[in-house]
C-alpha cells in the first residue's frame, strides 16, 4: 500500500515559488485557487492524500460526504445546475467511478460543468491487469468515452497545469463534465509544486454578421415568432426578453431552460401553452437548446428531422457549432446565448424601425392560449393539485427539483417557474432517482433558500441512504415523496399496452416514516393538497432536513403526457 506522506503540506499561495506538497494537496490548492470553495466526495484508500489535504484546507474548502458515489456525483451535478459554477465531487477508481457515472451522464446531458476527482491503482500497476484493488481494465478510455474531456496527473508538480485545463475544457465553449485520475502511490508522493493562476476560460465567439442578418430577415417577416430556450440561455434573461418583446414573441421551454422567462410575465408560457400555439408558429427561434420539444415530441417521436422543412422557419443560436449539424437551422448564429440574442434583437429593432414597426395583437392571443390551457391541465389530477399546492407555498425564488415520476413529469407544464436555476431537472437522460441527491447539492449551494424535492417512491429508493446525509451534513432540504407503491409510468403501460401483465412495477415499500425518524428527521404523511399544505410550510420555515409524505392510492393518476408529447 502507497504510504502517505506524514509532513503537513504548507498553505501555498499561486505566484509563490515552489512549495514541497503531496500530489493530493496540489490538486486541493489549485482547486481553491479557482474558486472552488465546494467538494461533495465519499474517501477511500486510492483518495486518502486528496482528502487529506481537504481536512487540511479546510478553512477554504467545505467538503460533505455521502453514502454512495453517484450521491456525490449527483451533489456535485445539483450544485452546478442551480449555480452555473462548477460542482466538484471525488470517488475512487474502479466501482466507486463506476458507480458515479449515472450522475456524470447526467450532468454532460444536461451541460453541467461538473469535475469528478479519482485515483488509479499504484503507477507500476497501470495496464498491467494484475487485479489490483479497484483495478479496471482501461479506466481513463472508459471514463473519455462518457464525459467532455478526461486526463491522468502523472506526478504533482504537473497537477496545477492539469487541474486548470479541466477548467478550461469545462467551462469554455458547452459546457461539461471532465475527469482527472491520479495513481494512488502519486497521489501521495512528495515533490516542490509552484501553483498558477486561476484558469482563463475562453470566450466564444462573436457571431457571424451574415448569420444575424438571415435569421433578422426570417424573423421581421414572421408573423407568430415563437422563442424556445434551454440550459444555455440561463445566464441571458434580459437580453431574452428584449427579443422577445421586440417581436411579441411567446417564450418558452421543456425542462432546462425554464425560468429564462418568468411564466407569469404576459409572454413567458408553459410547454403546454406553447404546444396550442404552436400549429401558427411561423419562425421557431433555439437559444440554448436542442429544440427537443418541437421536433420531437411535437413533431413525431419516430420521424427523425435534421434539416427541418419550413414552416416554421428555424432559427438556432448555440454555442457550439456541432449542434447545428445535429438540427441544420434555416439561419443558424454561432455564439454565447446573450451576446448572440442581444446582436439579433438590435438587427431586427434596425429592421423594423427603418420599414416602420406593425402593431402586434399577439398578446391577446398569447394570453388565451395561456389562461385556456392552464384550466385544461387541471384535469391531471391529483398531480396538478398538489403542485398548486407547492407553489403557492414556495417563495418565489423557491429552487424545485423534480424527479421521474408522475408529479414530476407533470411539474414540466404544470409548476410555473420564476426565476432562472430555479428548476432543476435531468434533461434528456431521464435518469431515474436523481431527484433527492441532486436536490441535496442544490440546497448545499443555496443554505439560505426554500429548496423542494418531488419525488416518487421508486426514484427515492435509489438513493434513500442519502437521508444519512442530509442530517448528518445539515443540509436542511424538504423532500415530498408521493408514495404509490410502484413505478407509475411503467404500471399504467403494462395496463393499458400489455394487456395488464403487471411485471416488476408494483412496490412493496418500507415505512417511510419509521425510516425517516431512524435517521432523526422530521417527517409527515398527508393524504390530500389541503394536508401538505401547512406540512410544507413548517418544514419550510423550520429550515431543517424534512420528508413529507403524500399517500397516492397506486394507479389513481391521471397520465400527464398529452400536454408533452402528441405522440
Amino acid at each position: 500500500m502507497p504510504k502517505v506522506s506524514k509532513p503537513r503540506a504548507p498553505i501555498a499561495k499561486a505566484g509563490v515559488s515552489s512549495q514541497p506538497m503531496t500530489g493530493g494537496m496540489a490538486i486541493a490548492s489549485q482547486l481553491i485557487v479557482n474558486g472552488v470553495d465546494t467538494v461533495f466526495g465519499l474517501p477511500g484508500a486510492q483518495m486518502y492524500p486528496f482528502f487529506d489535504a481537504l481536512q487540511q484546507r479546510s478553512d477554504a474548502i467545505r467538503t460533505y460526504g455521502a453514502r454512495h458515489e453517484q450521491g456525490t456525483a449527483y451533489m456535485a451535478f445539483g450544485y452546478a445546475r442551480s449555480t452555473g459554477k462548477p460542482g466538484i465531487c471525488s470517488v475512487v477508481p474502479g466501482p466507486g467511478l463506476l458507480n458515479a457515472t449515472a450522475a456524470l451522464a447526467t450532468a454532460m446531458g444536461a451541460n453541467a460543468p461538473v469535475l469528478c476527482v479519482t485515483g488509479q491503482v499504484p503507477s507500476q500497476f497501470i495496464g498491467r491487469g494484475r487485479g489490483h484493488l479497484h483495478e479496471l481494465r482501461d479506466q481513463l478510455a472508459m471514463i473519455k468515452g462518457l464525459v467532455k474531456w478526461a486526463v491522468r496527473i502523472e506526478r504533482p508538480a504537473d497537477a496545477p497545469a492539469i487541474v486548470n485545463e479541466a477548467f478550461r475544457q469545462m467551462l469554455s465553449g458547452r459546457p461539461g463534465v471532465v475527469c482527472i485520475e491520479m495513481a494512488w502511490d502519486l497521489m501521495a508522493s512528495l515533490e516542490p509544486v509552484a501553483l498558477l493562476p486561476a484558469a482563463v476560460i475562453e470566450s466564444a465567439h462573436a457571431a457571424s454578421q451574415t448569420a444575424i442578418d438571415a435569421a433578422a430577415a426570417l424573423l421581421t417577416a414572421a408573423k407568430a415568432p415563437m422563442l424556445f430556450t434551454g440550459s444555455g440561455a440561463q445566464h441571458a434573461s434580459r437580453e431574452v426578453l428584449a427579443l422577445a418583446e421586440a417581436l411579441d414573441a411567446p417564450v418558452t421551454a421543456f425542462r432546462g431552460g425554464r425560468g429564462v422567462v418568468a411564466e407569469d410575465h404576459p409572454l413567458g408560457i408553459s410547454c403546454a401553452a406553447a404546444l396550442k400555439l404552436w400549429p401558427d408558429c411561423d419562425a421557431a427561434i433555439g437559444i440554448g437548446t436542442r429544440m427537443e420539444l418541437p421536433f420531437m415530441r411535437w413533431t413525431g417521436m419516430t420521424t427523425l428531422i435534421d434539416r427541418p422543412v419550413a414552416p416554421p422557419h428555424l432559427i438556432r443560436i448555440d454555442i457550439d457549432p456541432v449542434e447545428m449539424t445535429r438540427l441544420i437551422p434555416h439561419a443558424g448564429i454561432i455564439a454565447d446565448a446573450a451576446e448572440g440574442t442581444a446582436r439579433l434583437c438590435a438587427a431586427v429593432n434596425r429592421i423594423r424601425n427603418g420599414a416602420g414597426a406593425r402593431a402586434s395583437k399577439r398578446r391577446a392571443h398569447i394570453a388565451d392560449a395561456a389562461a385556456t390551457t392552464r384550466v385544461a391541465i387541471q384535469k391531471i389530477q391529483p398531480q396538478m393539485s398538489y403542485l398548486d399546492v407547492i407553489r403557492e407555498v414556495m417563495p418565489r425564488d423557491g429552487l424545485l427539483v423534480e424527479e421521474l415520476c408522475q408529479v414530476g413529469f407533470a411539474s414540466t407544464y404544470g409548476y410555473p417557474v420564476y426565476a432562472p436555476r430555479t428548476y432543476i431537472s435531468c434533461g434528456f437522460q431521464g435518469t431515474l432517482g436523481f431527484g433527492f441527491p441532486t436536490a441535496l447539492g442544490v440546497k448545499a449551494a443555496h443554505p439560505d433558500k426554500a429548496v423542494v424535492s418531488i419525488t416518487g417512491d421508486g426514484g427515492f429508493m435509489f438513493g434513500v441512504q442519502e437521508l444519512a446525509t442530509a442530517v448528518q451534513e445539515g443540509i436542511g432540504l424538504v423532500t415530498v415523496l408521493f408514495n404509490n407503491s410502484s413505478f407509475g409510468n411503467v404500471l399504467r403501460d403494462q395496463r393499458e399496452r400489455f394487456g395488464n401483465r403487471i411485471i416488476g412495477a408494483v412496490l412493496q415499500n418500507p415505512d417511510f416514516q419509521m425510516l425517516a425518524k431512524s435517521f432523526g428527521m422530521t417527517c409527515a404523511r398527508v393524504t390530500s393538497p389541503d394536508e401538505l399544505r401547512p406540512a410544507l410550510s413548517a418544514a419550510l420555515a423550520a429550515g431543517k432536513p424534512a420528508l413529507i409524505e403524500v399517500m397516492v392510492p397506486q394507479g389513481s393518476e391521471a397520465s400527464p403526457w398529452e400536454f408533452i408529447s402528441k405522440y
